[in-house]
């Protein structure tokens, strides 16, 4: 320990004097530009695959290769990306991940076949992997320890706003103009933000010098540890975005999938672990602070990308509302947590990270323990009322724990970071989304069976309700017919699936209320402490 301390406290002693040219809050909105924009792009495609497989030619099943091929790529590069910032320098790294995702999104635009649309979809997610954990970097190195909260704030905007939106932007584009405008609408911000960021971003002088230092030495690249990285996260990304439409495990290819995920993490692991250059820096585990944050992280994704899920499908399905009008539901709240954030930031330079990550989860917990009153008789404002005390709940969350994970984290691994909170957000996004659809499928099975068994003519209440939907059609062969039971098998399947998003209510609130004790395990972390402790 006292090893390390004394490493790092050079470039410590470097960074306690160096500030940016420019105003910091600038820099903030600089590079938040840019990651709002990435995370948009993770939610906006969703509902324009009808569109674009009848564009191109190919079927619904096929165009999930547009998600998939971009959560794909994305999550094998959030890991690498402090590495490659080394490499290549932050700043210029950055410039080249806005400039790829740019480039590429016109590509995805003009794309004349759905295989090019997939490759671009690649090219787009790596650009856009590198984003996120750049933008976090430089906001740690930015901003001093007291301001570090409001900083972390700005960036919490663009990561919680943007997938609010996404699903409603998407859906108005494509009913109003074209498919192709979802990824066209990247390019003037793109634009922007290159040029902004080419006049304002710096690196501080210990990257520069850590920089240096590596180039004599010679710094060997770690291709195993990349290629054991890109199978492991490539081919779990794959098993989590297709597992349930091949359900799952009985299907040969996401047997295959399964096995190379496992085994591609498994090497990843230790060979990063007894690399002297490791392309992931795993030693940041070590730090309880640190590991239990990016727990918190992955949780945090499970639950905000799984109800963002829950409940549009619940308003359109089984509530019977357009896409348009599921969407508003979810935007106030996303409004709410903007409101939020700003006086989260200036809480945090007063209250320790953990106890309001404590206050988050039990607010979350209660909101979605208030989810499982939902039936089919609520109004709008009913729903919108519910998703904003969620909202309230991860306002708490997203600074707090970022701020406390990177309390004990030396500024020379900033980078290396920023890239494992942002991967342990992503998967869990993407287990979120797995979890939802699959507890959906069987539990709506299961209930409706049961429901199903109650439907006997030895079953006075049944045979009521037959009578009374008998009343509905009036005189005729329909009143006696299969009109009746028709209707009242659709009232169970309705039932059924509520039951079923009930379920995943439930399972989401325990999950949450579970971890609360956890927050007690972390370090303290006094309000405006510096990196490494200082």
């Amino acid at each position: 320990m006292a090893t390390a301390t004394a490493e790092t406290a050079p470039a410590l002693a470097d960074q306690a004097i160096w500030k940016p040219k420019f105003n910091p809050w600038l820099i903030a909105l600089t590079v938040t530009l840019a990651s709002f924009m990435e995370v948009l792009d993770t939610s906006i495609a969703n509902v324009a695959l009808p569109h674009i497989a009848g564009g191109l030619s190919a079927s619904e099943d096929e165009a999930t290769w547009v998600l998939t091929s971009y959560l794909v790529s994305n999550a094998i590069i959030l890991p690498l990306s402090g590495w490659f910032s080394l490499l290549l320098g932050r700043k210029r790294f950055y410039m080249l991940c806005v400039f790829l995702f740019t480039v590429s999104s016109f590509l995805c635009g003009v794309a004349p076949t759905l295989g090019l649309l997939v490759l671009f979809r690649i090219m787009q997610g790596v650009g856009g992997g590198g984003l996120q954990p750049s933008e976090q970097a430089i906001l740690a190195d930015t901003f001093p320890p007291k301001q570090r909260g409001m900083a972390f704030a700005v960036y919490a905007i663009a990561v919680v706003f943007a997938p609010a939106i996404g699903p409603t932007l998407g859906g108005y584009i494509t009913d109003h103009y074209s498919w192709r405008w979802i990824f066209f609408i990247n390019i003037p911000v793109g634009m922007i933000s290159i040029a902004l960021s080419s006049f304002m971003l710096e690196d501080p002088p210990y990257l520069v010098k850590e920089r240096k230092e590596k180039k004599k030495a010679n710094l060997q690249v770690d291709y195993w540890g990349i290629i054991f990285i890109a199978i492991g996260l490539g081919f779990l990304q794959i098993l989590l975005d297709k597992g349930d439409r091949d359900d799952w495990f009985s299907s040969d290819f996401i047997r295959v999938c399964g096995v190379l995920a496992l085994g591609g993490l498994i090497l990843a692991v230790y060979w990063e672990l007894k690399s002297k250059n490791p392309v992931v820096d795993l030693s940041l585990l070590k730090d309880r602070n640190f590991a239990i944050s990016g727990f918190f992280m992955f949780m945090v994704g499970v639950v905000l990308l799984g109800s963002t899920v829950l409940i549009p499908q619940f308003l359109q399905l089984v509530m019977g509302y357009s896409a348009t009008d599921a969407g508003l539901v979810i935007s106030p709240g996303g409004f709410l947590i903007i409101v939020m954030l700003p006086f989260i930031g200036m809480l945090l330079g007063k209250v320790e990270a953990r106890w309001m990550i404590g206050v988050g989860l039990a607010i979350t917990a209660l909101a979605l323990f208030h989810m499982t009153t939902f039936d089919t008789d609520m109004d709008y404002k009913y729903v919108m009322l519910a998703r904003c005390f969620q909202a309230s709940g991860l306002a708490f969350l997203f600074v707090p724990i970022n701020t406390a994970a990177y309390a004990f984290v030396p500024r020379n691994k900033n980078n290396a970071a920023s890239g494992l909170i942002n991967l342990a957000r992503n998967v869990g996004g993407s287990v979120g989304i797995s979890l939802v659809v699959t507890i959906l499928s069987h539990r709506t099975q299961f209930h409706q069976s049961r429901l199903v068994e109650q439907t006997s003519s030895l079953n006075p209440q049944f045979s009521a309700a037959v009578k009374a939907a008998s009343g509905v059609f009036g005189p005729g062969p329909a009143a006696s017919g299969n009109g009746p039971l028709g209707l009242l098998m659709n009232q169970i399947q309705r039932q059924a699936a509520t039951l079923a998003y009930i379920d995943c209510f439930w399972m989401f609130g325990v999950a949450f209320t579970v971890l609360i004790p956890f927050v007690f395990m972390m370090k303290r972390v006094a309000p405006g402490r510096g990196p490494g402790g200082h």
